[in-house]
């Protein structure tokens, strides 16, 4: 279960997890060392950016379901205008009557669409198809996130061992060294013994040189995946035993090749498959977009007209007014007062594109072809999950076969450098001897430590490729 929730601000999240890092045990121990298990490295890299991209792309596709969504509801908009006449031809025409200079309006609109031809429902579809792509796409961006994390964590760790392996090497050659030296002296060697072993001393520290580069490197490469500061000292507490590493491959030994369900069931396949469904769905809002639409609109506002620039703050009314001279008698004249009358109005409203100069055809014309498009990344990404499951198969064989034939040569190079070393002690074998041994030890450690490394992150791969849930140590 996550600590902290997916809205939770990531740079208060990844300072808490820094407070936890640097309160643990370890790092009380060590000074200002940070103790980094393996979980603890897999939550930093899932709230980073790569992951808060994918999250940030399932926001915005959910907030795009909802715009779908508002276009076939009904809306509600208020409006308010004012208008001044300069000169009115009615008025100069039949009279002053129809002069009325200013004109205040305000209402609130109604709008009810009725029939859209299926453009609300299937744009509905389309939006929702691809919300769930996104969210796909983001289960996907977490896996890869995952395995990257898991490749540097043990690639950094595997960096590690190989520094202990040279460092063990440079000790053994030291220690040889001082052996030949004391055999010069009491004239049980010569000086080609003292100067062979000092020379093969000197062709290890390059390599225990470049071991502590490629764990510097790797421990680079791991902060950057979780967001932590580049001079942080880290200890990698989560350790990889071969135990653990031969369980996991027997887990999935036995698995069968991804069968159809288990293809589309992946996150990339099914993003794929969604992104498609989407594209249908938008060629039928297209289509539906040269059918006709009816809607009701009902218009309840009010009307001013005053003859000043003020503005009115009464109801409307007609007031009594005296008649022109020469009206007959008892005519009444009136005249309104420049306050508000109330203004309604039903609109049954009904619009077909006759022609629009081909813009929906071509409209048409341009989602299907990006719904065809759709459908062959659809089809290469279920190729193309088929193709990995097989990949990450064969490579899975090979790193058990590999594995199984390494960890019995580990200990039979241990055996022989012993011996070769109590040979020469005994002045029954050669520094030639004790050379070969430690060479031998020193490939079949490299290669066991390479071998676990390399079974592990098949097993990761090929869990991966099968929809598994990826094994942790």
């Amino acid at each position: 279960m996550p600590i902290f929730h997916r809205r939770t601000p990531r740079a208060y999240r990844a300072a808490l997890v820094l407070l936890a890092l640097a309160a643990s045990p370890a790092a009380a121990q060590g000074g200002d060392t940070l103790d980094l298990p393996l979980g603890t490295a897999l939550q930093l890299a899932r709230e980073g950016e790569e992951v808060g991209l994918a999250t940030r792309r399932v926001d915005a596709a959910t907030a795009a379901v909802g715009s779908a969504r508002a276009a076939g509801m009904p809306s509600v908009r208020l409006g308010s205008t004012f208008s001044h006449v300069y000169e009115n031809a009615r008025a100069q025409a039949v009279g002053q009557i129809f002069n009325q200079p200013n004109t205040y309006n305000t209402n609130a609109t109604l709008s009810v669409p009725l029939f859209q031809g299926g453009r609300y429902r299937n744009a509905t579809r389309a939006a929702a198809s691809l919300r769930d792509a996104a969210t796909a796409e983001m289960t996907a961006t977490e896996l890869d996130v995952s395995v990257q994390v898991l490749q540097a964590y043990l690639g950094a760790q595997l960096a590690e061992r190989l520094v202990a392996i040279q460092d063990t090497n440079l000790v053994l050659a030291q220690a040889r060294v001082r052996q030949a030296e004391q055999f010069e002296a009491g004239g049980r060697g010569s000086r080609y013994d003292v100067l062979r072993a000092r020379v093969e001393r000197a062709n290890l520290e390059p390599l225990a040189i470049a071991a502590r580069g490629e764990r510097d490197l790797a421990l680079l490469e791991l902060r950057r995946l979780t967001n932590l500061p580049e001079d942080a000292p880290l200890r990698l507490s989560t350790q990889l035993d071969a135990a653990t590493v031969r369980a996991a491959a027997e887990a999935l030994a036995g698995a069968a090749v991804a069968d159809s369900a288990a293809l589309e069931a992946l996150p990339s396949v099914r993003a794929a498959r969604l992104r498609a469904r989407a594209g249908e769905s938008n060629v039928r809002a297209a289509n539906a977009a040269r059918l006709p639409t009816v809607s009701v609109n009902l218009v309840q506002g009010y009307q001013a007209f005053p003859l000043d620039w003020s503005i009115p703050v009464r109801p409307g009314g007609l007031d009594t007014v005296d008649c022109p001279a020469g009206s007959e008698a008892g005519r009444v004249c009136t005249q309104q007062n420049g306050g508000w009358f109330s203004d309604r109005s039903l609109q049954l409203a009904l619009s077909w594109p006759v022609w629009d100069g081909n813009r929906a055809r071509n409209d048409l014309r341009q989602v299907r072809a990006q719904a065809a498009i759709a459908e062959l990344e659809a089809t290469q990404a279920v190729e193309n999950a088929r193709a990995a499951a097989a990949r990450a198969r064969t490579e899975m064989a090979r790193a058990r076969a590999t594995f199984n034939t390494v960890t019995l040569t580990v200990a039979e190079a241990e055996e022989a450098f012993r011996l070769a070393s109590l040979r020469y002690t005994r002045g029954l074998g050669t520094q030639l001897d004790v050379s070969d041994a430690q060479l031998a030890l020193l490939t079949a450690r490299t290669n066991e430590a390479r071998a676990t490394f390399d079974l592990y992150l098949a097993t990761a791969e090929l869990a991966r490729a099968l929809g598994r849930p990826l094994p942790t140590p």
